[in-house]
């Protein structure tokens, strides 16, 4: 078996990645940044997405292990002190896959037929350069509303605690195939009118972002920011691909939320 390991690049983490390699290659695994079939990432919920996209090209192939060097995460459940039993587990093979939904984005360009597509583990965001973003909100090929405020966040299940949670979004439970878009800082009043409420779209539904004012737009696909110009309409979507997860004990969603937002040490 081949194995890639991404690193929060502090210095438990990075003793951790040399631990880990040695435990492996022991155990007969060989260490192939190129082509792996399991990605240890070692740091918190930030350094998976850094390997997320890394490996992106290899969803199908490759299944992602999170161990987490600082706070719990969603995506980083493994404890430093844990990595002999987490290396023995691999060796061993004793571990289940489990796949989650991903976000499609797909940007059109009003010149040119070119498209860019991305896939988002946790969520994308639109904002506009000048002060507000104004869009026009399509629903399954219907005009649903026009959106004036700060931005707008399309966000996965496993990225409804991150970002869409911060923005008042309901907490969806990864084994759901949707997509939810969230407001941000929408302008409401006796001329301009929103919905003012996130909205859950299924694995059947897809939702078009058309430009009312200015081509140009901040885009962000999980940590990545990016600026386009020209832009005619953005798409979201559930992705047709999934990303997987090697899952070695039970650790169920809800738990993680529970821990993660209301679990207290005191």
């Amino acid at each position: 078996m081949k194995f890639a390991i991404q690193t929060r690049n502090d210095s438990l983490s990075n003793r951790l990645k040399d631990e880990a390699v040695d435990y492996l290659t022991d155990f007969g695994l060989v260490l192939d940044e190129e082509e792996p079939e399991i990605v240890l990432s070692i740091g918190g919920d930030g350094t998976l997405l850094h390997a997320f996209h890394k490996h992106i090209d290899r969803l199908k192939d490759t299944a992602f292990i999170g161990i987490h060097t600082g706070h719990l995460g969603f995506y980083a459940d493994w404890k430093p002190e844990e990595m002999e039993k987490l290396v023995l587990s691999i060796a061993r093979k004793e571990y289940e896959v489990i796949e989650y939904p991903l976000l499609e984005v797909k940007i059109n360009y009003r010149h040119n037929d070119t498209v860019t597509t991305y896939l988002a583990l946790n969520e994308s965001t639109v904002k506009s350069p000048e002060v507000t973003l104004v869009m026009d909100v399509e629903l399954n090929g219907i005009h649903f509303e026009r959106f004036r405020g700060d931005g707008l966040c399309m966000s996965t299940p496993s990225g409804s605690t991150a970002y869409n949670k911060a923005l008042g979004g309901a907490i969806i439970h990864p084994s759901l195939p949707a997509i939810q878009l969230t407001e941000m800082a929408s302008i409401n009043n006796r001329v301009f009118r929103t919905v003012g409420s996130p909205l859950i779209l299924p694995a059947h539904h897809s939702c078009v972002l058309t430009p009312v004012k200015g081509p140009d737009f901040m885009v962000t696909i999980d940590h990545l920011q990016l600026l386009h110009k020209d832009v005619k309409s953005i798409e979201y979507k559930v992705a047709q691909e999934k990303v997987r997860f090697g899952r070695f004990r039970p650790f169920p969603f809800w738990t993680r939320v529970h821990d993660s937002f209301i679990s207290s040490d005191d």
